[in-house]
């Protein structure tokens, strides 16, 4: 059985409602909630990548400037200043292409035409984003009444409003302005501001993968953390199966992540400091070879430098009287553990017992 741990969350009290008022032609007050104003100061702790693989740290007040150089009057009030173009006035209202419609500013990807539908609003309507993460979200109490407003969520330019008027299956209308948006066509190349990340693959195990998965998850850089099971001979092996011990496989978490802002070497550093490799076949109260440390190099250049770090760590203060025991080998096939061991803390709470620090 795996312990279960309590967690002290601090709350955080807000006093203050924001009430931010933005210029521009036909723009009201925009008052936050105090629900909207803690998610406002927690927005650092919201996650950096989508589940299709972009990147959304959101740009800073100078690259939005930047990018928004050179636009046309027009497009600077609604993108910026929350205008709205006249009815049936867009250039994408009528536009039955197969395609990507992406956020005119900053390049971002929100909706497929697949999603696109004629309301005979004016506007052009979606009734689901490409990625619920690519849209953020405002209350909006211009014009006398409250609205939803949507804005991309990496630039937090203004892209419209969404209603509860839409069709199946989400019931959404997410009216767009034209100007808001950039489409290609289904099978053109994309811009590189419009592409997932490039990401690379490592796989790590170091006892309970609840608690490894929740830590890298918390890594600038990770894209993705999924658990799992490697390291064995068992094709397709159950939890019950691994833990029985007859399968060979580690209890593994295949994490996906950016290079570009985080390398291997520092996952690897993590990792050292997310268990504790000299444990053999256990970690803290967790006993088996499915609880042991080690790392599956996904190719030659990881293989290389794991063992690399092994050496030198070896040699460090911290291993001088202790001796590390972690596998190392190159990655076999890796198969997903069960839907309820995903996410387990984020869903459930609580830490697993990792004494290496």
């Amino acid at each position: 059985m795996k312990p279960t741990h309590l967690v002290v969350f601090v709350l955080l009290a807000v006093s203050l409602i924001t009430i931010l008022v933005k210029g521009g032609a036909g723009v009201g007050q925009h008052q936050k909630t105090p629900g909207q104003e803690m998610a406002a100061l927690n927005e650092a702790n919201l996650p950096k990548y989508s589940d299709s693989g972009f990147n959304l740290a959101r740009l800073s007040k100078d690259k939005v400037a930047e990018l928004a150089k050179d636009l046309p009057d027009e497009e600077r009030r609604i993108l910026l200043n929350e205008g709205t173009e006249k009815a049936f006035c867009g250039t994408l209202l009528d536009n039955k292409k197969d395609g990507v419609y992406t956020c005119r500013l900053c390049g971002l990807p929100l909706f497929g035409s697949d999603s696109k539908f004629k309301s005979g609003t004016g506007w052009p309507s979606f009734f689901q984003p490409i990625d619920k993460d690519h849209v953020h979200y405002e209350q909006d109490t211009s014009l006398g009444r409250v609205r939803t407003e949507i804005e991309c969520v990496r630039c937090r330019s203004h892209l419209g409003h969404v209603f509860d008027d839409g069709p199946k299956p989400t019931g959404k209308r997410f009216c767009l302005n034209s100007a808001s948006l950039v489409f290609h066509d289904q099978g053109a190349e994309m811009p590189p501001e419009s592409t997932p990340v490039k990401s690379e693959t490592a796989y790590f195990a170091g006892g309970c993968f609840w608690g490894v998965e929740d830590r890298f998850q918390q890594v600038p850089g990770v894209i993705e953390a999924v658990s799992g099971y490697q390291g064995g001979a068992t094709d397709k092996p159950t939890y019950r199966q691994v833990c029985d011990g007859d399968t060979g496989h580690a209890e593994t978490v295949r994490v996906a992540f950016d290079p570009s802002t985080v390398t291997y070497r520092e996952l690897l550093e993590r990792f050292f400091t997310f268990h504790d490799p000299t444990q053999l076949n256990r970690q803290g109260p967790d006993f088996g070879t499915q609880y042991r440390s080690a790392v599956f190099a996904a190719d030659a250049d990881q293989l290389k430098t794991v063992k690399a770090f092994i050496d030198e760590s070896r040699k460090s203060e911290r291993f001088k009287d202790r001796k590390i025991v972690t596998d190392v080998a190159m990655a076999g096939p890796f198969f997903e553990a069960e839907e309820y061991h995903q996410n387990y803390h984020a869903k459930n709470g609580g830490s697993c017992a990792l004494p290496g620090k």
